[in-house]
């Protein structure tokens, strides 16, 4: 097989597979990807960097590793594209904002080591909202992100450029992190499959952060093995972060091959639906919660009335986190510095380099995040909010006494136009709304599609929730549910997305 069109389209799984035998090289499979980003990127705008050099020598150094007989890991190989905040020896991580323009790290993180020493072929950084904050990677500083089944469309944020490196097949397999839905929501609106593992499952050392109590990395794919494939080569402890979990990797590869709704309780959130949910995703989130009895599910409705406050609550933890994250950006250690001309003290550079390097949404955020620390709000605010949290995790641990995973749209709505959220930040805000909860409780969570809304042909996402530690049972679900869609319609539903 040499035809690029069909090496882009293969699962990373097969891609693998075929590495392994010799039937394709890892420098056929790279070099495929190159010329797609070359042929479509400049009308998607997924990636902020493309490394080209880099990318062929971890291939070639993959083929000699097979020539020499050495055993390959399951995805040796394999492209896959990096949300640019992970940092990556010798290339830039810019994180999307002017402030970190041309900052090349002099170390890598921790995914992005353990994804080398996997073999997996790092393509370059895809475009991202600047520091994670936005729903749409519109606040990206370099320029927005296009939907491949819409261009004039959003393709979710944060990581946009992330789920559309996948959906245009510029890459089979990405990273994204999620704070607040940054890798369902992208792969609700894109029509591909994106995880959140439990809080502190995969490895935040060197993964620059916007809340540290929230940010967690997680795989993006096309199919439910691919990202379980790709989360266990991710996941695990590390020493470098003090908020990993010690625990083995959860069984989710072997969850993911033999995917099963069997017996299970499946939980339909009573929150998750009503007034501003398109009635196109009300419709495919019904017929699969009626696919899901049909595979053998109990189904049961359960409350969570904490939910409700779920929206209000992030957006007081997270702005104050990030206030505190990004305190460090003040032109004296690294990245941006402005008006440093001699006459000006280290404050008045600071502000100017702020000024200049920050855009609008992270210094919304800052602002708030700020003030609900103040000391004459902080019990009021940011402590109020800590209360809403932990009623929201007990809501999730009552819930799970009555079922084995909760279901709901991943997003109310498909993806939305360019621009048309752009002036009203709370509108931009509830793309979140679902997603949100499963991040202030710390659990596992996934997204992947259940059809294309009736009113305007997008893709629209189901989301599975799991207690944290129980990764698996989002890929058990979730592989049942994709194997159903394919029996059922003869092809994965990413195949109908408009060709570029």
């Amino acid at each position: 097989m040499t035809d690029m069109t069909d090496i882009i389209r293969l699962t990373a799984a097969d891609t693998a597979a075929k590495i392994a035998t010799g039937e394709l090289t890892a420098v056929q499979v790279a070099e495929a990807h190159l010329a797609r980003i070359e042929a479509v990127d400049e009308k998607v705008h997924a990636f902020l960097h493309v490394d080209r050099e880099g990318a062929l020598e971890q291939a070639r150094a993959v083929d000699a590793k097979r020539e020499r007989g050495e055993p390959l890991g399951p995805l040796a190989g394999v492209p896959i594209a990096l949300k640019d905040l992970f940092t990556t020896e010798g290339i830039p991580t810019t994180v999307g904002s002017k402030i970190l323009e041309g900052w090349i790290p002099p170390y890598d993180a921790t995914v992005t080591r353990r994804l080398k020493e996997a073999g997996l072929v790092v393509l370059g950084k895809t475009n991202m909202d600047e520091f994670a904050m936005g729903s749409s990677t519109e606040n990206s500083a370099y320029g927005p992100t296009g939907n491949p089944w819409d261009l004039t469309r959003v393709p979710g944020g944060s990581g946009g450029g992330s789920s559309a490196a996948i959906a245009s097949y510029q890459a089979p397999l990405a990273m994204g992190t999620d704070t607040g839905g940054s890798i369902r929501q992208p792969a609700a609106v894109t029509g591909t499959v994106g995880v959140k593992p439990t809080y502190g499952g995969v490895s935040r050392y060197g993964m620059v952060a916007f809340s540290s109590s929230l940010d967690q990395g997680g795989p993006c794919a096309r199919t439910v093995l691919d990202a379980a494939l790709l989360h266990e080569a991710i996941g695990g402890h590390d020493p470098l972060d003090s908020t990993s979990i010690d625990a083995p990797v959860p069984p989710v590869v072997e969850a993911a091959r033999s995917g099963s709704v069997e017996g299970m309780r499946v939980g339909v959130v009573k929150q998750f639906r009503g007034e501003g949910y398109q009635a196109g995703v009300v419709q495919r989130f019904d017929e699969s919660v009626e696919l899901l009895r049909e595979l053998g599910a109990e189904v049961v409705e359960v409350d969570c009335p904490s939910f409700d406050l779920a929206l209000s609550a992030y957006y007081l933890i997270a702005p104050s986190e990030c206030s505190s994250n990004l305190a460090r950006f003040d032109a004296m250690r690294y990245g941006l510095r402005v008006g440093d001309d001699g006459t000006r003290s280290a404050e008045e550079v600071t502000a100017l380099t702020r000024a200049a390097g920050f855009g609008d949404e992270v210094k919304r955020r800052v602002m708030l995040g700020t003030y609900a620390l103040s000391s004459g709000y902080y019990d009021a605010y940011y402590g109020s909010a800590q209360k809403v949290r932990t009623l929201i995790a007990r809501d999730f641990e009552r819930v799970f006494e009555q079922a084995d995973v909760l279901v709901s749209p991943t997003t109310p709505t498909t993806a939305f136009a360019i621009g048309e959220r752009a002036d009203d930040p709370m509108a931009m805000y509830l793309a979140d709304l679902c997603t949100i909860p499963a991040n202030l409780a710390g659990n596992a969570a996934m997204s992947l599609p259940c059809g294309l809304a009736p009113e305007d042909g997008l893709p629209v996402g189901l989301q599975i929730i799991a207690p944290a530690m129980r990764d698996e049972r989002l890929y058990k679900v979730g592989a049942a549910v994709e194997a159903a869609f394919v029996e059922r319609w003869g092809h994965p539903l990413l195949e109908e997305a408009p060709s570029l």
